[in-house]
């Protein structure tokens, strides 16, 4: 007879009877249900839930989940590819019990980001958070590197919305304008309250600049555990707000026009301990594998939008002179390049500096995003990559001449540009594998077959409660 205590295809040794443990705990302290959460390849999150005493055998066995939300669309259509997209089949959803919390903002519930296993014990080819964990893992073994990630979360606050879905912000106010900060001042103090008891490390928080916008950073920790908080930070701050009768909104674009909300990732390179961008002898402190490791992500930046601006709508947010970084181009705190390197304050250099990736919104798939970041990068550090000169002021303001010799190009334009850079940039498909970079082309496709025809404001309208 099997019982819980035996080998499990997908668990780790003692997970059992730690879950055991954890949900007597969890059961003490009112908790009743554990929320297992993963982001699908159009950048949903997706939860299944089990009460609190069934901790052990989730721990065990898994939970069950079709490999079908691989190939689901943000409206919940299914496209397919030549392995996924079919009602057949079956996957299990184990819980990370490392990264378990107790949700502050959801009294009742404790929240677990999960791994994909197939029934037969192996790790699905279609898991983010696995291709993360690998590609992190190669390069550490390859290249002796590890990383920091932050993901910023810039989202709209807005009053709930009506049968028509229209946006209405809930705080006035200028950018950055401390009206807006004291309009939502017992919001924001229990998000931060809640954030703090779940562990979740906050730099800072405030008001940004488009109507009813917020945004709130992290601190940066390795990339796996920085993709786990921000879907972590997006349930707290949903939750809390909805607990205040307010709606938010982490859509690219909430209105056709104007600024969106970004989700830019800050990356770092460390190799024993030593952070590779600062005290080194190239431009503004890197050290040589740190000026490869961004040259090769600028190298691949237009094919990288694929995965970090996912949606149809954000190609609204991505237009010039809006601080979104929409041109191939490097510069030492230059918000309008696509790659913003941060040396950080005198004296606090070898702890702050790292990379600033501004092409990349909250509608993508945060394990995917870092993981091919990561991957890009990497393929600059093995090819000795050199960045070429950088940029200051805005790139938009360049003539075409110059911007060809300076080799500044325009990010593209819409999703169907960036799905064809994808498709002709065989290493970043490589590093995804033959899986999950078909699922990429196959859900964007998807994804812009669904808004053929639509006009700016429809466009923002049809993803604006997704994300």
């Amino acid at each position: 007879m099997t019982t819980l205590a035996d080998p499990v295809p997908g668990g780790r040794p003692g997970d059992v009877e730690r879950a055991t443990a954890l949900s007597g705990e969890l059961a003490g302290r009112g908790v009743h249900g554990i929320v297992l959460a993963y982001v699908d390849t159009a950048g949903i999150a997706r939860v299944k839930t089990v009460p609190t005493a069934k901790l052990a055998s989730a721990a065990a066995w898994g939970v069950g989940m079709s490999p079908v939300f691989d190939t689901f669309l943000a409206n919940d259509s299914i496209v397919t590819t030549d392995v996924l997209g079919s009602p057949d089949g079956d996957l299990r959803l184990y819980p990370d019990l490392d990264h378990l919390v107790e949700l502050a903002g959801q009294p009742g519930w404790a929240w677990a980001p999960v791994d994909r296993i197939t029934q037969e014990g192996e790790r699905h080819p279609g898991c983010g958070r696995t291709f993360l964990r690998r590609t992190v893992r190669e390069a550490a073994e390859r290249h002796g590197v590890t990383f920091r990630a932050a993901i910023e979360i810039e989202w709209a606050v807005a009053r709930p919305p009506g049968a028509d879905g229209a946006f209405v912000p809930a705080v006035t106010g200028p950018a950055y304008g401390a009206t807006r900060q004291v309009e939502l001042s017992d919001c924001s103090a229990d998000l931060l309250a809640a954030l703090a008891r779940q562990g979740v490390e906050v730099d800072q928080f405030h008001p940004e600049y488009a109507a009813g916008q917020f945004e709130l950073s992290v601190a940066a920790s390795d990339p796996v555990a920085a993709a786990d908080r921000s879907v972590l930070v997006r349930q707290t701050i949903r939750a809390v707000a909805g607990r205040h009768g307010l709606a938010v909104s982490f859509a690219p674009a909430v209105q056709g026009q104007g600024v969106g909300n970004g989700g830019h990732v800050h990356l770092s390179a460390w190799r024993d301990g030593v952070n590779l961008h600062a005290g080194g002898d190239r431009r503004h402190g890197m050290r040589p594998e740190a000026e490869s490791f961004v040259a090769g992500v600028l190298g691949r930046l237009p094919a990288l939008t694929a995965v970090t601006v996912p949606s149809p709508a954000g190609y609204l947010r991505l237009r010039p002179s809006q601080w979104a970084g929409v041109f191939t181009a490097w510069g030492r705190e230059t918000r309008e390049a696509g790659l913003r390197v941060v040396t950080g304050t005198a004296g606090h250099r070898d702890e702050a500096a790292n990379l600033e990736v501004k092409p990349v919104d909250l509608a993508a798939n945060p394990y995917l995003a870092l993981g091919c970041l990561i991957a890009a990068g990497l393929d600059g550090l093995e090819s000795g990559a050199l960045l070429p000169e950088e940029i200051t002021g805005d790139p938009a303001r360049l003539g075409a001449q110059e911007a060809a010799a300076r080799g500044v190009r325009r990010l593209p334009v819409s999703l169907g540009e960036a799905v064809e850079e994808f498709r002709a940039d065989g290493p970043l498909r490589a590093a995804l594998g033959p899986v999950l970079a078909d699922a990429v082309i196959a859900v964007r496709q998807g994804e812009i077959d669904a808004v053929a025809g639509l006009d700016d404001d429809q466009v923002a309208a049809a993803y604006r409660w997704k994300y």
